[in-house]
């Protein structure tokens, strides 16, 4: 009988032999931070991940990997697609800044998705300087989509830049694609790409430039009039968090939920109500509640548990 020598492979060695081929199938779909925790098993899988630029062609970074980011780091990951990074979503790295984005775009020209949604140190002359430096490298400028939510001081000087290079030609028509209040309102969401060029807009009654939203109801769809004065930003048109259609300023008081969040009338008399204080959750913080039976909402319940505990005695 045969023995094995410490030369041979073991499987229970995971530097002694190459990785399965099906693993790097797996490689593909994990996040970030999962990824760079799987290259720390082995230096095998550590060689094969960091030299494979297809693992680094679509990098989204968010919390908690968000606040350690610097540019450094940044053009230490973006490195690997080797020039082909086709897709970079930052959320809240609020380390990042204009010339160090600036590089990484430099050296990856065919980029089509570039999400900065709460990066706080990039500012609105460096996204258009981003767009101008891909433009003149002859990059993919007329596929770009940008996701600038949270981008500070933005003006319409900015805005009209962005959308002559986005939408030369009349291209793009997505652009004027309808934007639904609750799809992409958070940075926790912004990551979700319906398709526009731009996600920021003039908002019509403040002329700031912001998210805008258009009404999701019917009847005001069906009146080009109403459509048009119900479309705004959140700070101009008080929207439902659930159905996202606008709601009526006569009833924004009487509309709102345990959750604090604003619901139209026909949303609010379909939700389940708390026992004590006949208010509802929201759809997003009601995953907890059953359809038909009530319940005590946390304010309720904090409230009766502190009306119970006796005062300290001094």
């Amino acid at each position: 009988m045969s023995h094995l020598s410490s030369s041979d492979p073991s499987p229970t060695n995971p530097d002694s032999e190459s990785p399965h081929g099906a693993l790097f199938l797996v490689l593909h779909y994990l996040p970030l931070r999962e990824l760079l925790a799987f290259q720390s098993v082995s230096r095998i899988f550590c060689d094969a991940i960091s030299s494979d630029p297809s693992l680094w062609r679509e990098i989204t970074v968010q919390p908690p990997l968000s606040s350690k980011l610097s540019d450094e780091a940044l053009l230490g990951l973006t490195s690997r697609a080797e020039g082909t990074l086709r897709s970079l979503t930052l959320i809240d790295c609020v380390k990042i800044s204009d010339d160090g984005l600036l590089t990484v775009v430099e050296q990856n020209p065919e980029i089509t998705k570039l999400f900065v949604p709460g990066c706080l140190h990039l500012t609105a002359d460096g996204m258009v300087e981003v767009v101008k430096r891909l433009h003149d490298r002859k990059g993919n400028v007329d596929q770009l989509r940008l996701r600038l939510y949270g981008l500070c001081n933005i003006k319409k000087d900015h805005l009209d830049v962005l959308n002559s290079f986005l939408c030369k030609d009349g291209s793009r028509s997505k652009s004027l694609m309808p934007s639904f209040y609750g799809s992409n309102h958070s940075s926790g969401s912004i990551n979700n790409d319906d398709g526009r060029p731009i996600d920021v807009d003039m908002c019509p009654i403040c002329r700031s430039v912001r998210l805008v939203f258009d009404c999701t109801r019917d009847k005001c769809r069906k009146m080009e009039q109403r459509w048009i004065e119900c479309r705004g930003c959140f700070f101009c048109i008080a929207r439902c968090e659930d159905c996202g259609g606008c709601i009526d300023p006569d009833h924004v008081c009487h509309s709102e939920s345990t959750c604090k969040h604003l619901l139209c009338i026909d949303c609010w008399l379909q939700l389940p109500k708390c026992d004590t204080c006949n208010r509802p959750y929201c759809k997003g913080h009601n995953s907890f509640v059953g359809p038909t039976t009530g319940f005590i909402c946390q304010e309720c319940a904090d409230g009766d548990f502190l009306r119970n505990v006796p005062e300290a005695g001094f």
